[in-house]
């Protein structure tokens, strides 16, 4: 696990445009945000960082959530203080009103990084962090859209990796919830296909990221 940003990695992440996410600081530092997941080299020339969506949560996370989680190790999902959840956590995850925050923030931070590193600038497929991080991506989806990830009575979606490069599994007990959860990631950018598991007939979404 990456450890958390220092005082001053934390000073050039809050002066961060407020929009884009732009940083300005020395080379050491922006190298090592980059390091810990925070912020990303854009690959076209001025080659600007810019916050990732990790990044972007430190940044807009009141100043007794950065004091509280200074001795917290990172996210070995995002690289940051957020984790997407991917169904089965235990303890089952509170989804009060400062998770919601936390989840529309890291989305549209996720929104930003696919209008800069895509030459195109669109946001409506997925982006190079995506691809490398499949399954706290695609959960990102299901609970930005407000789907309810699984707990402990196994109700709710669950995302799992896969054998296959670039494609995750989506479970979900309800079917008229796994149909939703379908037409989410598809709207978010993935392509959804249904598939049932050959031993146990549960019904299942194979999902990934769209290219084009």
């Amino acid at each position: 696990m990456a450890p958390s940003p220092t005082a001053a990695q934390r000073r050039v992440i809050a002066a961060a445009d407020p929009v884009t996410g732009r940083l300005k600081g020395t080379d050491a530092q922006l190298a090592a945000l980059v390091k810990r997941g925070l912020a990303f080299r854009h690959p076209r020339p001025p080659h600007d960082h810019f916050l990732t969506p990790a990044g972007h949560r430190i940044r807009e996370a009141p100043a007794r959530d950065e004091a509280s989680s200074a001795d917290q190790p990172s996210s070995p999902d995002t690289g940051g203080v957020f984790a997407a959840r991917v169904g089965g956590e235990d303890p089952a995850p509170d989804g009060g009103p400062a998770r919601l925050r936390e989840v529309r923030s890291a989305w549209q931070g996720l929104l930003e990084l696919r209008r800069m590193t895509h030459s195109d600038g669109v946001t409506d497929r997925p982006c190079g962090w995506e691809r490398t991080h499949l399954v706290p991506a695609a959960a990102l989806a299901l609970e930005a859209a407000g789907h309810t990830p699984a707990t402990g009575d196994g109700h709710g979606y669950r995302v799992r990796a896969t054998p296959q490069p670039e494609a995750v599994a989506v479970y979900e007990p309800d079917e008229r919830a796994l149909r939703a959860c379908a037409a989410t990631l598809e709207r978010a950018g993935w392509q959804v296909g249904e598939h049932t598991e050959p031993r146990s007939g549960e019904r299942y979404l194979l999902a990934s990221p769209r290219r084009v």
